[in-house]
């Protein structure tokens, strides 16, 4: 048994196809199958259920799958361990960000990082939280930026800045007047727009305002990004809570006269961004060296509230 085996093990868990395992491994179709094949002779057991239309693990195909991962994971730490000794801020780093967050901080932060580490490259992923969770799990990602809380003991993190909501209303209405928004929980249920089901900022914009799962206007719109979500403003369909640096973001767009932004009182509703990674990963320092560059970005200092590492406990 050798990694090469366990990674085209894997490769079949994760695409539950041996055409597209051979593929993402860049090897024929025959090559993978064979090696898997002897795996399970070299075993005693089978782990794959081959079928004419699809391929299924069995019961101890999954376990040996899930522990392969695990150890492949550490393998590829140990060789990032290496690499990331002598040149830290070299190589590629794989991050990923929430729908909410990357359009608004990772041009800001690309910019920065290639002038500040000409060497490194940057992978950028935007992905919802379940699955960042998931790609960092599985070692497709190195690091992630999330809203925090984000649940996982195998998890390591660091806060790094904290983000003021905005309420986006339309520039007609009757509130569009007011200096400050609301208080988040006497905004009108009935008017207000919110993502739809999967997005964090959709369970967060429902405990701000202290609404039940199921509220958010009486129709059944649901968007699938800010961005509709503004559009959706600017017609006068409703009102919406908006993280900061996206607020600030569509001040540049056509239609933005249309739409209002106003602040909270204090104490303003926000949320806590945070740059999570596996625990023990071997690109943690890089990791750090981006929160801290990102805590120094302008449109982090002018619209949110940096985190320094004592200050986040």
């Amino acid at each position: 048994m050798n990694l090469r085996d366990l990674r085209y093990l894997v490769a079949v868990g994760d695409q539950r196809h041996f055409g597209r395992a051979a593929k993402a491994c860049f090897v024929s179709q025959p090559t993978l199958s064979a090696q898997v094949k002897k795996l399970e002779e070299y075993l005693g057991v089978q782990l794959v259920e081959r079928g004419t239309r699809q391929v299924l693990l069995t019961p101890t195909g999954e376990e040996v799958v899930a522990r392969a991962r695990a150890v492949l994971n550490q393998v590829d730490d140990i060789v990032e361990l290496c690499r990331a000794a002598a040149e830290p801020m070299t190589g590629e780093l794989r991050l990923g960000a929430i729908p909410t967050l990357a359009p608004y901080l990772l041009p800001h932060l690309v910019a920065t990082a290639t002038e500040a580490w000409p060497r490194l490259r940057m992978l950028l992923y935007e992905e919802r939280t379940a699955l960042l969770v998931e790609r960092l799990r599985k070692g497709e990602l190195d690091g992630a930026l999330m809203a925090m809380p984000v649940a996982g003991d195998d998890l390591a993190s660091v806060a790094v800045f904290e983000e003021p909501f905005v309420l986006a209303l339309p520039a007609d209405h009757a509130l569009a007047e007011a200096k400050r928004a609301p208080r988040p929980e006497a905004l009108p249920e009935d008017e207000l727009l919110l993502l739809e089901e999967g997005h964090c900022l959709r369970d967060q914009a429902l405990e701000v305002c202290q609404l039940a799962g199921d509220a958010g206007g009486t129709s059944c719109f649901r968007a699938t990004s800010l961005e509709t979500l503004r559009q959706m403003v600017a017609a006068g369909v409703g009102m919406t809570l908006l993280p900061r640096l996206a607020g600030q973001a569509g001040c540049e767009i056509p239609n933005q006269s249309a739409v209002k932004l106003l602040p909270f009182s204090p104490p303003v509703p926000t949320r806590t961004i945070g740059l999570y990674w596996r625990k023990g990963a071997a690109r943690a320092s890089t990791l750090e060296a981006v929160a801290a560059a990102i805590r120094d970005l302008r449109v982090v200092q002018e619209q949110a509230r940096p985190i320094e590492p004592a200050a986040a406990g």
